[in-house]
């Protein structure tokens, strides 16, 4: 698919001192479950289950202490990029999002971030039927737009057709790809729902309260891929196309009623919005104040000073900066308005097999790689887990393994990764290793340069400008070997985290296969696993394929998944890490009395 801000971690990275900031916790992942984390609240999502008909009725479940009334702020460094959900397709956008707009699934997050799938608009998460190529979702009665408007199928329709209109160009595009059939070419299907045209493939019932989808590709995840944003109901009358992206109409919980663009929005509550129609929000707030433009150690320095009305300030999105964790974790106040969670995606470097064609060079260059050296670099033991897996710990199946001892130990193992090149004949086998240009990454060059060389390797250090990186990382051509790069996936499963980095099709320029790798086997392993209808078996399937394309091909070399820190104001309650998207989940926040 294509590439989005939503999906590629490094557009989520911790700012520290003008540097993307990876981190690394321990010697080892926690693998899921929540707790606390020197003293801090910690929250981690192990896996994301389907709920059933109950589960998807209102209202949410109650915020222990939670209650009505006050105002939430929320500050970060910048503004939402998008408003329009079907243009919406970044986690900071979605967190914002989720206030105003809704889909036709969603998730419920508990108190320790544990993760349900429901039925938002929906009754359930919907029916599936001819091998998975046709689901049904049902809407709930009392669904209703913020004039007080009936929210109907043809709404809902609507924004799906909608993805298909020529300023759309941000969205997710797994739904018009299962529709069509047609992959890179959906749009040469259907021209978009200005014209008074729908689409065949999306059948509704306004007496039953239907919407089907007939697929041309089957999919036993799209109840997974209609909670995203990019889906969310638009009203067919309110519909205003580009304007649609500064004034968007609500179903939820909260609507729109200011907003200065790069510096402020303020939300009210929706008064036709019903919390029984509703599993996910809690809507404690009478009004979010959002402020755009304090920087992370500015706004840091708000959280720590706990005055005024930043003592009822949640960061939207904006990580503790790594020179002020210190001062966080070692005052104990402040120790306890911190909390954290990991994200669901893996940092990596790609080995571009094109260009290293050994396997043997491959697991030599993963068994020298340090990671304990640039986890001092990039901020110490706060904010994240060692990775050796491509699947990070939230992915659902997903399997703890180490095959090439990193746990053990995380500096690299120069001595063997010599003697790896050794055997192979590979000895001074030239390495061209390319990253973004940022302060932190060319301190880590130093520490990878000198283990590659110990390891017998002759590195050539490549900084590329962070703002063209992707452009030069992801031409076919390029002349790199190892590129530093991170993948999110779109939904909690292996799919969307594997097939867009090493599925053969997803080889191109400006795809995010970096790693160029093509080979038959994972190819038809990951079309096998995509069809598998139960979630268990699926999930078995996508871990044991995860191990063996770690064991017979190594296509990367993984290094972190990351840690998310976050603050917030002595009169807050409610605020956690949110595991879909790495923010703090507003609609359980509330004003502490």
């Amino acid at each position: 698919m294509a590439i989005s801000r939503r999906n590629l971690l490094i557009s989520t990275s911790v700012a520290a001192g003008g540097s993307l900031v990876l981190s690394a916790c321990s010697s080892g992942d926690s693998g899921g479950g929540g707790g606390s984390h020197g003293g801090a609240t910690e929250y981690t999502n192990a896996s994301v289950k389907i709920g059933t008909k109950e589960d998807s009725t209102g209202p949410a479940p109650a915020v222990p202490g939670g209650r009505k009334g006050g105002t939430i702020y929320g500050v970060a460094e910048d503004d939402v990029s998008h408003m329009d959900p079907q243009r919406i397709y970044f986690a900071y956008n979605s967190s914002i999002a989720n206030l105003f707009a809704r889909c036709l699934t969603g998730y419920q997050t508990d108190m320790k971030g544990r993760q349900i799938l429901v039925g938002d608009l929906a009754t359930d998460t919907g029916t599936a039927s001819n091998g998975n190529k046709t689901w049904t979702f049902t809407l709930k009665d009392g669904l209703k737009w913020q004039d007080g408007s009936e929210l109907t199928v043809e709404d809902v329709r609507h924004g799906f057709e909608r993805a298909w209109a020529p300023f759309v160009t941000e969205g997710a595009i797994y739904v018009q790809q299962a529709l069509t059939g047609k992959g890179a070419k959906w749009r040469d299907a259907y021209e978009g729902p200005y014209k008074g045209k729908h689409l065949d493939s999306i059948v509704i019932d306004k007496a039953k309260k239907t919407i089907t989808f007939h697929l041309k590709d089957a999919s036993p995840e799209f109840n997974f891929m209609v909670a995203l944003h990019s889906y969310a109901a638009t009203p067919v009358k309110h519909d205003t196309k580009e304007k649609y992206d500064k004034a968007p109409f609500s179903c939820g919980p909260y609507l729109v009623k200011h907003r200065t663009i790069d510096k402020s929005m303020t939300l009210t509550r929706n008064k036709h919005w019903d919390a029984k129609t509703d599993p996910i929000r809690n809507a404690y707030p009478d009004s979010f104040e959002f402020e755009f433009g304090p920087t992370g150690p500015e706004s840091c320095d708000r959280f720590i000073a706990d005055q005024g009305k930043d003592q009822q300030m949640v960061s939207i999105y904006e990580p503790i900066p790594a020179e002020r964790m210190q001062k966080v974790l070692t005052t104990p106040e402040i120790k306890e308005r911190s909390f954290n969670g990991l994200t669901s995606g893996t940092y990596y470097f790609a080995i571009n097999m094109k260009r290293v064609t050994d396997v043997e060079v491959r697991k030599a260059l993963l068994v020298a790689w340090p990671l304990e050296q640039s986890r001092k670099i990039y901020g110490g033991t706060t904010a994240g887990e060692y990775a050796t897996t491509i699947l990070g710990p939230d992915i659902v199946g997903r399997e703890k393994f180490d095959l090439y001892g990193k746990l053990d130990k995380p500096e690299g193992d120069v001595k063997k990764a010599r003697e790896i090149l050794k055997a192979a004949g590979k000895l001074g086998t030239k390495i061209v290793y390319a990253f973004p240009r940022r302060p932190t990454y060319d301190k880590t060059k130093i520490v990878i340069e000198k283990n590659l060389k110990a390891a017998g390797f002759d590195p050539v250090i490549k900084p590329l400008n962070s703002t063209d990186f992707y452009d030069q990382a992801q031409r076919l051509d390029n002349k790199f070997d190892v590129i530093w790069f991170g993948w999110s996936p779109d939904w909690p499963t292996a799919y969307t985290m594997i097939q867009p980095m090493l599925d053969g099709s997803a080889i191109g320029d400006g795809q995010n296969n970096v790693s160029q790798c093509d080979v038959p086997w994972i190819n038809e392993a990951i079309k096998k696993n995509a069809v598998i209808s139960d979630p268990k078996e699926a999930g078995k399937a996508w871990a044991a394929l995860d191990k063996r394309i770690m064991k017979e091909v190594v296509p990367i070399i993984p290094e972190t998944y990351q840690r998310r820190w976050y603050l917030h104001g002595s009169k807050v309650g409610g605020a956690i890490h949110d595991p879909q998207f790495a923010a703090t989940l507003l609609h359980k926040t509330y004003v502490k009395a």
